[in-house]
């Protein structure tokens, strides 16, 4: 006769099962932030870069807790991270799956936490005068969305007024 151990036991089995396939769940669903708390985020960016400083404390402001990593080549990580070229930025923002591609305004990134669409990213092309970090006053210009590494399919995510 064969002895059954606790660990051995269909119910454990089957307790075990459920546990480990709800872990997995956990571990594989992007991850999910409390009401009103929002999630940290990487911030790329050289050193010597005041207007990155700038969309930096706005994103703080916005309450964003916010780890800065100082690089000097951002090509490979841009690249890494799927920015298309057509769309890089002097900085680049890693936040939970989703990747940020310059001075895109914090509205948009709370937009693109909440409904959690299946892009890799939203990016602002170049710098636009009055985007945030880049002044008070300027033209208008669009938040794009991006898929890994290229910009077809790109869709206009939020469109930003003269202002």
């Amino acid at each position: 006769m064969r002895r059954i151990s606790n660990g051995d036991s269909p119910m454990n089995r089957i307790a075990m099962f459920v546990t480990g396939a709800f872990a997995a769940g956990l571990m594989a669903a992007p991850a999910a932030h409390a009401e009103g708390v929002k999630p940290p985020m990487t911030v790329i960016k050289s050193p010597w870069c005041g207007c990155c400083t700038a969309w930096v404390e706005i994103a703080e402001t916005a309450g964003y807790t916010v780890k800065i990593v100082h690089r000097e080549d951002f090509v490979p990580l841009k690249r890494q991270h799927g920015v298309p070229d057509d769309l890089a930025a002097c900085h680049t923002v890693l936040v939970d799956q989703y990747v940020v591609e310059g001075h895109v305004p914090l509205e948009a990134v709370d937009r693109l936490l909440s409904e959690r669409p299946e892009i890799r990213g939203i990016a602002v092309a170049g710098m636009p005068a009055g985007s945030p970090g880049m002044g008070d006053h300027g033209d208008a210009y669009d938040v794009v969305t991006f898929q890994p590494g290229t910009v077809e399919g790109s869709t206009v995510w939020m469109s930003v007024p003269a202002h």
